[in-house]
Parts: structure tokens; C-alpha cells; sequence
């Protein structure tokens, strides 16, 4: 299984580390010294006082990676939109997109009973283009209760909280 977590800050980078660790194919994606960081030393992990280097794959540059099986976005709710053509590259027919942020997402709507069907959230995703570039069909919804933080590039301390809560928005069949 191939997953791609786009936006490997604290959350996303504790969540693709802790992945690597259990085995999975990970690609983290990041910009600046934070993908420096990683590429040249692994990242950090510094959890409950004990610190650890997991060698990861981290990448700016998203076709590198290429068609995933999971896309993790873990980038704050304001910024998919505008980085669309970044994530396509990760995008195949089948990838499933896991929306691990805060707020209403933007496919909340999606499937939902009564006049509100379908409805997009403007505040969101003005104009639908999120809506239209990932499509609702292949969202899974995900609610993030770890707390982290960056403490240097490369370095992510782990404060609290382990649960990811995921789940299927549409008919299951993802």
C-alpha cells in the first residue's frame, strides 16, 4: 500500500513517521528545512521523553512519488485549493483522500439527505474547485486528535493523543 501524507508538519509528519515504522510505503511530502532536515537525517520522533530516528522518504516535488493508494492531506483547511496541481500527481483511479483537518470540510455536503445534497461550501471551497479536482467519492473523513509540534526541522515532539478517527463519507465502497 502506497500512502502520501501532503503536508508533513507535525501532525502529518508524526502520523507518515509512525506508518514508516509499522511497514507502509510512505511518502511525505514537505517544502524548506523540514524536508531538508528529513532528507539528510530522517525525522525525529521525540515521544513520552524518548527520542528516535525513522528513516522516511520525503520529497517536495510530488511526481516523484507518483499515483498513491492514500493521500493524506494534513496541510491546514486554506491551503488545498491552492496546492490542487501539486496533489493531482498523487491522484490515480483508484487513490482514496483522507481529509485530516480542521473545520467543515469541504464534501460535507456530499450524499447528505435533503436540500442541503450536494451543496457546496463556498467558505471552503470557493467556486467547487476542490470539489471538482478530488472529487467527494474518494474522500475519507478523518478527525485528528494527536497534538504535536515541530521543535526544529526534522524534529517533531509528539504532546498528547494517539486516535485518528476515519471514515467512509458515501455509499462504503471505498
Amino acid at each position: 500500500m502506497k500512502i502520501a501524507i501532503y503536508g508533513a508538519g507535525a501532525i502529518g509528519g508524526w502520523l507518515g513517521a509512525r506508518l514508516a515504522e509499522a511497514g507502509e510505503e510512505v511518502t511525505l511530502v514537505a517544502r524548506g528545512a523540514h524536508l531538508a532536515a528529513m532528507r539528510e537525517g530522517g525525522l525525529t520522533l521525540i515521544e513520552r521523553g524518548e527520542s528516535r530516528i525513522v528513516p522516511v522518504r520525503a520529497t517536495g516535488d510530488t511526481r516523484e512519488a507518483g499515483a498513491q493508494d492514500y493521500v493524506v492531506l494534513a496541510v491546514k483547511a486554506h491551503a488545498v485549493a491552492p496546492a490542487l496541481a501539486d496533489i493531482a500527481p498523487l491522484l490515480g483511479p483508484r487513490t482514496a483522500v483522507v481529509t485530516a483537518q480542521n473545520g467543515i470540510p469541504w464534501w460535507y455536503f456530499w450524499q447528505h439527505p435533503g436540500p442541503l445534497a450536494n451543496r457546496h461550501l463556498d467558505t471552503v471551497d470557493p467556486g467547487g474547485v476542490i470539489w471538482r479536482a478530488l472529487g467527494p467519492e474518494r474522500a475519507i473523513g478523518c478527525v485528528v486528535y494527536p497534538s504535536c509540534e515541530i521543535v526544529e526541522p526534522g524534529v517533531i515532539r509528539h504532546l498528547d493523543g494517539e486516535r485518528f478517527m476515519l471514515g467512509d463519507i458515501g455509499d462504503g465502497s471505498l
